[in-house]
């Protein structure tokens, strides 16, 4: 890179990569009517979609968060990434080589997003060679085929080794051009007592690759005794700038259209248990990178789900049989009520991981398990009740104490009588003593656990308007139609300067006014960030005509916009007239009664129009 990337290359992006997409590779969409497509929002958490996008325009806009913009500033805000390193990301998508202009040119910092994503890249590419080429790495190779993956298999999900060196990576690496501030920073080097050495070593390696398919940091395990190396069986990178754990999933980038296909997502514990899953046909399985499946997870899957009260999915998680697995399981029982869609269990009666299933039983094993999945609030409640000694009274009762306030966490309360009646029938006591157990439980689950997931409540600023406000409809359907069809209205100028009465309407307005009749109005232009908001929303809202959107239409909401305007006008000037003395300022009494006339004689042709052109 020499420097600036030239503005016609910019435009270039922005109207050639297709925002509808760009945009599904983070959020399913599902036509919306009209030209437009919505989703799950990616930039908060809503149970309906309000998230349009309008490919025609090449805008998104969210009705609930009130974010916007285009492909440009929708994939800036995703991944984090500046100007540069976002059109970049965009040409590489759609093969176009971008020009840059000579001078005014600064290395990029170490944090430098595309800097360390090249590292990170390298990096898998370097450590997938010493798999397979490298003679150290038989122990890695055969460790590997024991588990059930040939060389087709690693090289499918880039597994490879780090050698048993000190600074094999890091010279490799320094060869290529990198700092060691960037590799440190990416994760992939550290300091030691003599110098910068590799950050992993002696371990198989698996790239973590974000929702896009760049790898930004590694997992990995350790193939020496304790005694040989003292550190943790499985080593991820640190957090860095482009790697944040809890964001996520190893295996999305493969995953991902098929989840939103299926609208099913397979949730594994190891990387292993990743590639075990997708080679025996389970497409949507995906793992976390070493921490426990949160928030920010839920959030992606949801959003690849489309997980609404209309289009429910499946999420189903995978445990060990073992305590700690069954733990693990009754962790996820909380999680759960985070999804509107129904969450399974599914748990290897022999403590199998999928990995070793699918080892000893072979793919279809691996399969069934997968199909026999039982719903995740019998398995937690079952999971309790066996904790008990359900033979005698005593142990009957305490497992009753244990289980109804399981079943009064339950949000969805047409689920709550279902459980409390199989719970009855588990225990072997009668329905109305569990009925009373689960609504005594009722009275201590706080209100608030029952409103997830909710839209996030948005702190509206002043500027913009309430597009339900009825004495504003008027004006913002008039400026939806000339940004989204310019050329129906051809007298866009005679409109009077006082007919959009909110000051962000008559803002957008007078930037509007300023170019020619019926051109497109370029988001390029506006330089205000709220304007540009509006302008994105106003674009990406569907005009509210009664079928077609036809000239006819267009030319009736104008002429009512004005004659409103008019309407405005003609009260202050009779207002003014009525303080007039004829005789004192007869002059000046004439040229008002004379415009006023003027005024009311438009108004009417501007009724009249209105009502020719509906």
């Amino acid at each position: 890179m020499s420097g600036r990337i030239k503005e016609e290359d910019v435009t270039y992006i922005r109207e050639r990569a297709p925002i509808d997409e760009v945009v599904a590779d983070y959020v399913q969409l599902k036509s919306a009517g009209g030209g437009q497509k919505k989703g799950l929002c990616p930039f908060h958490d809503e149970k309906s979609p309000s998230f349009h996008v309008t490919p025609s325009k090449g805008f998104f806009h969210c009705f609930g968060c009130q974010t916007s913009g285009d492909v440009i500033s929708f994939v800036m805000k995703m991944d984090h990434l500046s100007f540069t390193e976002t059109i970049e990301r965009l040409a590489d998508r759609i093969g176009y080589q971008l020009r840059y202009e000579e001078g005014n040119f600064t290395p990029a910092p170490a944090g430098n997003r595309s800097r360390l994503i090249a590292a990170n890249a390298l990096a898998a590419k370097f450590y997938q060679e010493q798999l397979n080429t490298s003679p150290t790495a038989a122990h890695a190779r055969e460790l590997m085929t024991k588990r059930g993956f040939d060389k087709t298999a690693c090289e499918r999900f880039g597994v490879g080794y780090a050698p048993d060196e000190w600074d094999g990576l890091t010279k490799f690496l320094r060869a290529e051009g990198f700092t060691i501030d960037e590799l440190e920073t990416a994760g992939l080097s550290k300091m030691g007592q003599r110098g910068p050495i590799d950050k992993f070593r002696n371990r198989l390696t698996w790239p973590i690759r974000d929702i896009s398919g760049d790898v930004v940091g590694f997992g990995a395990r350790k193939l020496a005794s304790d005694e040989e190396d003292q550190g943790p069986k499985y080593l991820n990178t640190s957090e860095t700038p482009i790697y944040k754990k809890s964001q996520v999933l190893y295996g999305l980038d493969m995953a991902k259209k098929e989840i939103a296909k299926k609208r099913q997502v397979v949730i594994v514990e190891g990387y292993t248990d990743v590639m075990a899953a997708q080679l025996a046909g389970i497409t949507t399985a995906v793992a976390t990178c070493g921490t426990a499946f949160g928030a920010d997870h839920i959030r992606i899957i949801r959003r690849l789900l489309m997980d609404d009260d209309a289009f429910r999915g499946e999420v189903i998680f995978t445990f060990d049989g073992d305590a700690a697995g069954q733990k693990a399981a009754l962790r996820a029982f909380s999680e759960d009520q985070k999804f509107v869609t129904q969450t399974f269990v599914a748990v290897e009666p022999d403590g199998l991981d999928p990995c070793d299933l699918r080892q000893q039983k072979g793919d279809l094993a691996l399969r069934d398990l997968i199909a026999k999945r039982v719903p995740l609030f019998e398995f937690a409640i079952r999971t309790e009740l066996g904790l008990h000694k359900l033979d005698s009274a005593e142990g009957r009762v305490n497992a009753l104490n244990a289980t109804a306030p399981l079943v009064a966490q339950i949000r969805d309360k047409s689920l709550r009588p279902e459980y409390t009646r199989l719970l009855a029938g588990w225990l072997g006591v009668e329905a109305e003593l569990v009925t009373a157990a689960v609504n005594q439980g009722l009275k201590k689950v706080p209100a608030s656990a029952f409103n997830a997931p909710t839209d996030e409540t948005v702190n509206t600023v002043q500027w913009r308007p309430n597009p339900q406000e009825p004495r504003l409809i008027l004006e913002r359907e008039v400026l939806k139609a000339r940004l989204q069809m310019p050329t129906l209205i051809s007298n866009w100028n005679k409109i009077e300067s006082n007919a959009f009465t909110h000051p962000a309407y008559s803002q957008l307005a007078s930037v509007i006014t300023a170019l020619p009749e019926q051109s497109s109005v370029e988001i390029s232009i506006i330089e205000d960030e709220n304007m540009r908001s509006l302008f994105t929303e106003l674009n990406v809202e569907p005009i509210r005509a009664d079928g077609e959107v036809t000239g006819h239409y267009v030319e009736s909401i104008v002429a009512r916009l004005r004659e409103v305007a008019i309407s405005r006008s003609i009260a202050e000037l009779k207002s003014s007239l009525q303080r007039l003395n004829p005789v004192e300022n007869e002059q000046e009494y004439n040229a008002a009664f004379a415009a006023l006339v003027a005024l009311e004689t438009t108004r009417r042709g501007l009724h009249d129009l209105a009502l020719r052109s509906i």
